[in-house]
């Protein structure tokens, strides 16, 4: 931390794939389970392929402490085959959103997802996550989202296995 707030942690992997083949698995909701390395993601509730910054899909998740519940993740970066980034906010069965609850929209994290091209058939992604605009009592307590550099590294491998075994 810098200043008492958290550094953005990222995972890089070189994938052998076209960017525009990646980006097109990162925008759709409906894959994201199949590349989820945090075994938190239970399937899209929306299934509309994200286009533009404001848009919104919604997952339904599951964690031991809150059971299962919704998050809904704002497109905050956008740019085809290069950038996809969002802000989850609690959604439908999450606790912060039960009756009696501080209303809290958004927490002010990120997680985001850079392309770079690595030759014609390569690229670089980058899966950064961004607590840095939470408040320092709350990025301390996540350790500045370190914590999630293992489910970060597992998705990157997930998505390297889903691009070199595409659907048919």
């Amino acid at each position: 931390m810098t200043d008492g707030r958290a550094e953005p942690v990222a995972v890089s992997r070189r994938i052998a794939a076209p960017a525009a083949d990646i980006f097109r698995i990162l925008a759709d909701p409906r894959r994201h389970t199949d590349l989820d390395g945090s075994g938190m993601l239970r399937g899209a509730v929306s299934d509309a392929v994200v286009a533009a910054v404001g848009d919104v899909f919604v997952m339904r998740m599951h964690y031991s402490r809150y059971g299962d519940y919704e998050m809904n993740n704002h497109v905050v970066e956008y740019e085809v085959n290069r950038r996809i980034g969002w802000a989850p906010e609690p959604g439908r069965g999450h606790p912060d959103t039960a009756p009696g609850a501080t209303p809290r929209t958004r927490w002010g994290h990120r997680w985001t997802y850079e392309l770079t091209p690595d030759g014609p058939d390569a690229t670089i992604v980058t899966e950064a996550y961004d607590c840095s605009r939470l408040p320092t009592d709350e990025q301390a307590a996540m350790d500045g989202g370190r914590g999630w550099i293992t489910s970060m590294t597992a998705t990157l491998e997930r998505l390297e296995a889903l691009c070199a075994n595409p659907p048919d």
